[in-house]
């Protein structure tokens, strides 16, 4: 069974940075895209970054610029860098795959970003 782990949240002011980290485990991590989502209170969880198996990037416009998507298959972990950060970045975190993603979720990782 697939374990999400995200970690690295916590409360930031706007114009800092901050980076999160999610461990991943049993699955052979190499061989997955991964992505980043984020949830608002009130608001649809969303993809923010995702990253493919060979290393290609994509952002949703809303962070692209001042995020970055990294992984190490060497510590089946992914990261997610955030730069710049804004008010409206306040969410909980989350990693997943894209599209399929994994039907079992992480605990997520709280980032709030005051103004």
């Amino acid at each position: 069974q697939v374990q999400l782990v995200e970690s690295g949240g916590g409360l930031v002011q706007a114009g800092e940075s901050l980076r999160l980290s999610c461990a991943v485990s049993g699955i052979v991590f190499r061989f997955i895209a991964m992505g980043w989502y984020r949830q608002a209170p009130g608001k649809q969880r969303e993809l923010v970054a995702s990253i493919s198996i060979r290393g290609t990037t994509n952002y949703a416009d809303s962070v692209k610029g001042r995020f970055a998507i990294s992984r190490d298959n060497a510590k089946n972990t992914v990261y997610l860098q955030m730069n710049s950060v804004k008010p409206e970045d306040t969410a909980v975190y989350y990693c997943n795959r894209p599209d399929p993603i994994f039907p079992s979720w992480g605990q997520g990782t709280q980032v709030t970003v005051s103004s």
